[in-house]
């Protein structure tokens, strides 16, 4: 009788605390239009009781690994996280962890030399065979441009070709691409364009794939980090790779890139950026997809390509994510059957967070695809986009 009168309040303080907790969320989701246990596409089921808990105290990587583990799910994950951020609920959650994470980030340069290494063993050398079923026939893994394409092979092939014409391209030039993957512009602009292109990459199973891919083209495939690069090239381009470089390292990314072009040189950028200076890297993207990376904003490249180049023309195209990560999804899934023994459920169900969690982020403008042309001195009369 006594130990049931001495426990009795902290089990009915513990059981009033987790409703509060899960009326909170509730409260919160529905300023999004997301529903608990309702039968719309994009409303969530809890599978566990404690995953409001997770959420609050975790944020993303909460939600990320409660998801991950099958504690709740979403039939539309995409259409989930276009509401949720849509109604910018990620920014009323403000864990401990977070904090330190966001510090982490600030203070420590996360991308030396050695530490830039992971993200290439990691993520990208996953298996070709992996990529090859989820991407293009080019193995193209960055934003398509989709404003005259109906299937992904064209996006990629449009992004690509935009490119070379932002860069004015011409046959014999030498070109530097910082970030290479698996060779799918050098290979486009040797082709179409009959350039010579050095590409750089920190994966060891996109650059022995390249190879042996392109015999037949000039193109050099070099396992290097951007830091190493030596030599002057007529253009430079780096298509989805800066958001690995870190803000510590801005800087002298872009003082590698203003050594290595001409005097009348051109570089273009091709990066995912974010709308806030001071934002934190997502702790479930830097755990389990992208480790050390770290979205840049608009006013953080400018920053870095101070006194360095002239900006010649900023590209957004980032509603052509949304895309892109929708039609890698339905691939991968079409796919997943040969990888399943493989890389099992967790992997599975990691993936899916990944690409569609992307793509509601993308339709909600919460992040962004940029493309800039600089020049050293500036381009003799301006610099005219091309579309």
């Amino acid at each position: 009788m006594s130990e049931q009168t001495t426990r009795s309040p902290s089990v009915k303080s513990f059981i009033q605390q987790d409703a509060s907790v899960s009326r909170l969320v509730e409260d919160m989701l529905a300023r999004a239009d997301i529903r608990i246990g309702g039968d719309r596409p994009w409303d969530i089921r809890f599978h566990d009781p404690g995953v409001p808990e997770k959420v609050l105290s975790r944020g993303n990587l909460g939600l990320g690994e409660a998801y991950m583990e099958g504690e709740w799910d979403s039939p539309a994950l995409d259409q989930f996280f276009h509401r949720l951020l849509s109604a910018r609920l990620h920014r009323e959650v403000h864990p401990l962890r977070m904090v330190i994470h966001g510090l982490r980030a600030r203070v420590l340069n996360l991308q030396t030399l050695t530490r830039a290494r992971q993200v290439g063993e990691q993520h990208y050398d996953l298996g070709n065979d992996f990529y090859a079923a989820m991407l293009d026939s080019r193995m193209t893994y960055t934003c398509g441009y989709w404003a005259e394409a109906s299937t992904l092979e064209q996006a990629q092939e449009a992004k690509l070709d935009l490119i070379c014409r932002k860069l004015r391209l011409e046959p014999g030039m030498r070109v530097l691409d910082i970030g290479c993957g698996w060779g799918s512009f050098m290979a486009y602009a040797a082709e179409h364009y009959g350039v010579h292109c050095t590409g750089i990459t920190i994966s060891r199973e996109q650059a022995d794939w390249a190879r042996e891919r392109y015999p037949e083209l000039p193109l050099e495939f070099r396992f290097q980090d951007y830091r190493e690069v030596e030599g002057t090239f007529d253009r430079i381009v780096s298509i989805g790779m800066f958001e690995h470089v870190g803000r510590k390292n801005h800087r002298v990314f872009m003082d590698v890139a203003h050594r290595c072009l001409s005097d009348d040189g051109l570089f273009l950028l091709h990066t995912i950026g974010k709308n806030l200076r001071q934002s934190v890297p997502d702790p479930w993207i830097d755990k389990y997809i992208f480790p050390n990376g770290d979205l840049p904003s608009l006013g953080q490249i400018g920053d870095a390509v101070d006194n360095l180049f002239v900006v010649e023309d900023i590209h957004n195209f980032g509603a052509d994510y949304d895309r892109t990560l929708m039609a890698w999804h339905a691939n991968f899934e079409a796919a997943w059957p040969r990888f399943a023994d493989r890389l099992g459920e967790r992997f599975y169900r990691m993936w899916r967070y990944y690409l569609l969690s992307c793509a509601g982020a993308f339709r909600a403008r919460d992040i962004q695809l940029w493309q800039w042309v600089l020049s050293r001195d500036g381009v003799p009369g301006g610099y005219r986009r091309v579309s």
